[in-house]
């Protein structure tokens, strides 16, 4: 897959320049001695407090540079893309931003980055400086491992130590603290993909169907291949082992951490299911859900849970400078406001019209039953859902059919409004919706029912800016209800609409719908699937007589 970099061998240190072009007055900079060293520091710290030293791979941006500024890191030392900053990188950070209160250092479980980041720290301490050095290791995914990764729950500890270290508490008073976060810490990560390396082809590892369980945040393969079931499941699966492993305590913070490319609406759904869980209710603060600790694109998450003492509660909730931190906020259940009582439809009495009724059930089996079709035919020009919007109509109009006013016309035509506007998203709904609410008026103002009909097809077509000819469902219904008017049969109507709706095939340009952003290429021989639907409506009607 192409990807929007330059050269690979340029990719962090370009990266890390546009961030901090984008920094607007955060009070960032970047060490010199490119590209050999890559740090990202604050200008504006104060030497006598604590230094808050991390920092890693690239590829799981925004950590670790994303979370330089008050209130957090003081530094962040940056290897090439999945890979531990050297041993000077890390030593040209820690000495350019420690003084009188001293460093502490918050390294991730990973060997090279024990390695690199221990050496740094011995060296500065031979050059005079105070360093206490935190391992996070939060991963529970291979319990029984003596040396468990370092993942997405190390930004608690950042967070944590920065608020301890911005309070003026003492070298030894934040190593502490921080020791004690990362030892309650744990975290677990699932993911349906791996990850594409710049450069490289994307590793195509995981099964339809299937998903990782316990992995790390290096496209390294999970611990397990598990069954994938959906949101629920998931939420399910890690809330158990996350509480399962987690220090026994009242309350927990969740950081919902997205590992790059699932989107923000599956990760909300996953908060949803993870805070409805037996245990979510224990869950009292929430970070994200945010891209926070990713690995490059992997369609993924992770869940890290920290007990929570009061202590912890505040040190969260203080505000901080880095824009990559979202804050933790109080779980809390959906409040729900009360429709104003204008928008509350008046009831209607039912009533029956058996040919009515008959003819509103044929109308709905036609739509149900051209679906499939329908989102075929509107993949090639749209978004592949005309046939799943009307067949969820007809389904919606079924179902309350025996609820509506059948014998009075203008009454059914305002009900069939109404259950549009609920039932059928998108545009044509709301179209559809003003047709019938048109044809209601007019025939309580006395129209006939063919002539309300027009009349509903000229406010349709005044609200939404289409004219026959504009390569729409129109094309159809509009000869097809002149037919009507001029008192043909249906099956006038009906072939009426087919021929209109089979013209939509030869028009070069589409002037309203999603079709107008479609190439004359691609329009060319295709007929507009709102058009086809009403032909093939006329069509079922003319053929029940």
């Amino acid at each position: 897959m192409a990807q929007f970099i330059n050269a690979r061998e340029n990719l962090v240190t370009e990266a890390i320049d546009g961030m901090l072009r984008a920094s607007g007055d955060a009070s960032l900079a970047r060490l010199d001695g490119y590209p050999d060293i890559k740090v990202v520091v604050r200008t504006d710290h104060n030497p006598s407090r604590v230094a808050i030293v991390s920092g890693g791979g690239s590829g799981h941006e925004p950590a670790h540079a994303g979370f330089v500024g008050k209130g957090m890191l003081t530094a962040a030392v940056c290897g090439e893309v999945f890979a531990s900053p050297s041993v000077d990188a890390v030593l040209a950070g820690i000495m350019a931003v420690t003084g009188k209160g001293g460093c502490l250092l918050i390294v991730k479980n990973y060997t090279g980055d024990r390695l690199n980041f221990g050496l740094a720290a011995e060296k500065a301490r031979a050059l005079g400086k105070r360093v206490e050095m935190v391992i996070v290791a939060d991963d529970i995914a291979l319990p029984d491992i003596n040396q468990p990764r370092g993942v997405a729950g190390t930004l608690l500890v950042h967070k944590i130590a920065g608020y301890y270290a911005a309070k003026g508490a003492k070298l030894a008073q934040v190593a502490d603290v921080a020791r004690r976060v990362a030892s309650s810490v744990v975290s677990l990560g699932i993911s349906l993909s791996s990850c594409t390396v710049p450069g490289n082809t994307l590793e195509d590892r995981v099964p339809e169907g299937k998903a990782e369980l316990g992995l790390g945040i290096h496209g390294e393969p999970g611990v397990d291949l598990i069954d994938f079931k959906g949101a629920r499941q998931t939420a399910a699966l890690l809330s158990q082992r996350l509480f399962e492993h987690a220090k026994p305590a009242r309350s927990y913070a969740l950081l919902l951490n997205n590992l790059g490319s699932a989107t923000p609406l599956e990760m909300n759904v996953i908060a949803h299911e993870l805070m409805s869980t037996a245990a979510g209710k224990k869950i009292k603060l929430v970070v994200g859900p945010a891209p926070l600790m990713t690995s490059l694109d992997m369609h993924g998450l992770s869940a890290s849970l920290l007990p929570l003492t009061p202590e912890l509660e505040i040190a969260l909730n203080a505000p901080v400078g880095p824009y990559a931190w979202p804050g933790a906020r109080p779980n809390i259940k959906p409040a729900i406001v009360k429709l104003p009582k204008e928008l509350k439809a008046a009831r209607v009495k039912a009533s029956r019209n058996a040919g009515l009724q008959a003819l509103a059930e044929s109308i709905c089996a036609t739509l149900v039953a051209n679906e499939a079709r329908l989102n075929e035919l509107d993949a090639k020009i749209g978004d592949g859902d005309t046939g799943s919007t009307m067949a969820a109509a007809a389904r919606g109009l079924k179902a309350g059919l025996a609820q509506l006013p059948l014998a009075r016309h203008d009454a059914f035509f305002n009900a069939v409004s109404e259950t549009l506007q609920k039932t059928m998203g998108g545009s044509s709904g709301v179209l559809l919706a003003i047709f019938f609410a048109a044809a209601g008026t007019a025939v309580a103002d006395g129209k006939s029912w063919p002539e309300a009909l027009q009349a509903g097809l000229t406010k349709m077509m005044e609200y939404g800016g289409a004219k026959p000819g504009d390569r729409t469902m129109i094309d159809a219904l509009e000869p097809a209800l002149a037919a009507l008017a001029a008192g043909k049969p249906l099956s006038a109507a009906a072939a009426a609409a087919r021929a209109g709706a089979n013209a939509t095939a030869g028009m070069q340009r589409a002037r309203a719908g999603r079709a107008s952003y479609v190439s004359k290429a691609n329009l060319s021989g295709v007929v507009d699937p709102g058009a086809e639907a009403v032909a093939s409506v006329f069509e079922a009607l003319a053929k029940r007589g």
